[in-house]
């Protein structure tokens, strides 16, 4: 039922931009706006009937690049070409093939504009921007010439079991909370790749990654045992970029807890 929703929806919002397309050039009076079926399947180079199919929403499979010939002829903005591979269950080969490495000005704002830990992570979870305060909590990670990603200090360096308590709990945790994601990249060799590399050389990583579980990456109280400070506990919240939903924005407000 759900691929079969999936398949109207594509097809109702190919329709509906083909409808209010621009010809691609005048021809005389025409009976309604936009494109006729023929148009559009010329200039994506499909058949008209492979796209009744889809606007039908048939059992139909389009590759990659019919879908970005049909993006290019429907003239849709990014958030409606991402909208449609989305839809139609396939990754847009215009994406880059690596994680960006700059970060959205907005996250890097957000990040400077509070004094504790924040930072933002990518779509692999690199961090791409982070405060004085992170670098100061995270030891052996967003501190001094050390790798960023957030699954391999957690998984791969010793640094990590030493700062975060219970840290094989809070290691399986962030794993299911980062396969949450994996649902919407799976289809990237490159984030296949990554996954893959990580099993080969943590055997946590690799268990963990087999028993599947799912979560929603939530706020709640985060414990540290920093090298110079001590017991550290901070409330945590994450939230999501409206213009770039593949970011993520961490920060921690400091807690102090009652005995």
């Amino acid at each position: 039922m759900l691929e079969t929703d999936q398949k109207r929806l594509l097809g109702e919002f190919i329709r509906a931009h083909r409808e209010r397309a621009r010809p691609p050039a005048p021809g005389g009076r025409r009976r309604t706006p936009g494109l006729r079926r023929e148009e559009l399947a010329a200039m994506a180079g499909i058949s008209v009937t492979w796209c009744a199919w889809l606007e039908q929403g048939r059992p139909v499979q389009a590759s990659p690049e019919t879908l970005g010939r049909l993006a290019q002829a429907l003239a849709l903005n990014r958030a409606e070409r991402a909208y449609l591979f989305e839809l139609a269950g396939r990754l847009d080969p215009e994406l880059p093939a690596e994680p960006r490495a700059d970060a959205p000005p907005s996250l890097v704002a957000a990040v400077n504009a509070t004094r504790h830990p924040a930072y933002g992570l990518d779509r692999l979870w690199n961090a791409c921007c982070w405060n004085d305060a992170a670098a100061h909590l995270f030891c052996g990670w967003l501190d001094g010439d050390h790798q960023r990603n957030l699954l391999r200090f957690i998984f791969l360096e010793p640094a990590a079991r030493a700062l975060i308590p219970q840290w094989q709990d809070r290691a399986r945790r962030l794993l299911a909370e980062f396969r949450a994601d994996y649902g919407h990249i799976f289809r990237d060799a490159h984030v296949r790749n990554f996954i893959e590399a990580l099993k080969k050389e943590s055997p946590l990583f690799a268990r963990t990654w087999d028993d599947q579980d799912v979560q929603h990456r939530e706020g709640g109280l985060r414990a540290f045992d920093h090298p110079r400070d001590g017991r550290l506990c901070f409330e945590q919240h994450t939230f999501s970029l409206a213009e770039r939903p593949d970011y993520k924005l961490v920060m921690l407000t400091p807690v102090v807890l009652s005995d």
